[in-house]
């Protein structure tokens, strides 16, 4: 089957280099039993990428199980994977087969893999490199016999670092990495998707197609697509339900950008798609900025004290940088000893002033905790809300406040 069949049965949209390479290495690899680790941003489309393994390969007429380990609840993940035994836990009423006992013979999809525990990284480790495994509340060791293709849309190099994935699974899984890039990295991509999306809306709505001006193409071709291949499609729908015109300029596109962004080329938190490069996957890493950029500041204006200090009783014409600094760190700056001996006249106003202490904690566990707890009591306790709130998963907030012991 050459590369345009393959594109053809799996509906996949696109010519750009890269796109191309992933679905030839993805149908090379379809003949063997390696594992193969999937990483690239939400929304690139990698759930389809295990279909092409799977449907080309000898595990064809099997089971193929495609499973969201971000979906299931921790404590309920290795029964989920590996099946329990009947009263091995609270509400166990029956055995259970897991997913790998399903999937044997065939291939097993694991989405979202970096969201696992490392407890069940420790048995699905056993099970790449014997194929045996045990259920909840049992001893006697099953074999299985299946594929294995994994994805994440996380960093795992900075997740090993962290303790949060283990190193020998991510060299067990990564044996064939593919790594898709982002849609703004493939613009040649985005056209094409776009035009396939209003014709497909076109016939489940029963109405014309709606077509770009060539502004409104450029427009479109230049936004950044955070969402990538899902943001583009509800982006395509919604213009496809709400306008009368079927002909989009550039200023109706500009109306569905997200905040009516006018320029279309949006900064970026998350930037590139290696995973050796610099993201921000996590709220742990965006704290990290935070921490650093305050702490930036707080040296900045250690410098501007200590040079008036230096010569006694100095006059400073333009306070507009104190000033600055002092409101864009009034937060962490709780402490000025003051000194009879030495000054600083401020637009005739004098401030006594030698020394500056500055107590700053940049423990990233403690700005963790004390987030959290701000964030619950705010939502009076719900976790859900809570959760929103911070931008992280219900698991993971449950995780850090048993991790935290956060009452």
């Amino acid at each position: 089957m050459n590369l345009q069949q393959i594109k053809q049965r799996f509906g996949i949209i696109g010519n750009s280099p890269s796109l191309n390479r992933n679905i030839e290495i993805a149908a090379q690899v379809a003949k063997t039993d390696l594992t193969v680790l999937i990483n690239g941003e939400s929304g690139t489309g990698k759930e389809v990428f295990p279909q092409i393994i799977h449907h080309l390969s000898s595990r064809k007429h099997s089971n193929y199980i495609a499973v969201n380990c971000g979906a299931i609840p921790e404590g309920t993940i290795d029964s989920e994977l590996f099946g329990h035994e009947k009263g091995s836990f609270t509400g166990a009423h029956e055995k259970r087969k897991g997913y790998f006992e399903e999937a044997d013979g065939g291939t097993i999809f694991l989405d979202e893999v970096g969201e696992l525990p490392l407890s069940t990284q420790v048995r699905l480790l056993r099970v790449l490199e014997t194929g045996e495994f045990m259920k909840v509340g049992s001893s006697k060791i099953q074999k299985t016999n299946v594929r294995m293709v994994a994805a994440t849309n996380l960093n795992i190099p900075l997740a090993i670092k962290e303790g949060k994935f283990r190193e020998d699974l991510f060299y067990r899984l990564n044996t064939v990495p593919i790594i898709i890039k982002p849609l703004r990295e493939r613009k040649e991509d985005i056209h094409l998707l776009f035009r396939k999306f209003a014709v497909d809306f076109s016939e489940k709505y029963q109405m014309p197609v709606i077509k770009l001006s060539a502004e409104a193409i450029d427009a479109l071709v230049n936004y950044r697509w955070p969402g990538n291949v899902r943001q583009l499609k509800n982006f395509t729908e919604q213009i496809s339900i709400i306008e009368e015109n079927r002909l989009i300029d550039k200023d109706i596109l500009f109306k569905y950008f997200p905040d009516n962004a006018t320029n279309s080329n949006l900064p970026a938190l998350i930037t590139g798609s290696g995973i050796d490069e610099k993201t921000f996957n996590s709220e742990r890493e965006i704290l990290y900025q935070i921490l650093f950029d305050m702490r930036k500041d707080v040296t900045e204006l250690r410098s501007l004290v200590s040079e008036l200090m230096k010569n006694g009783t100095t006059r400073v014409s333009n306070t507009n940088i104190v000033n600055d600094v002092y409101d864009n760190n009034s937060s962490i700056i709780e402490q000025v000893e003051t000194n009879k001996d030495t000054h600083i006249i401020i637009d005739n106003q004098k401030i006594e002033d030698t020394e500056v202490f500055v107590e700053e904690n940049l423990s990233l566990i403690e700005k963790e905790k004390e987030l959290i707890k701000k964030a619950l009591t705010k939502h009076n306790g719900k976790r859900k809300y809570a959760a929103q709130e911070l931008g992280i998963s219900e698991r993971t907030l449950y995780r850090k406040i048993k991790e935290y012991e956060i009452n």
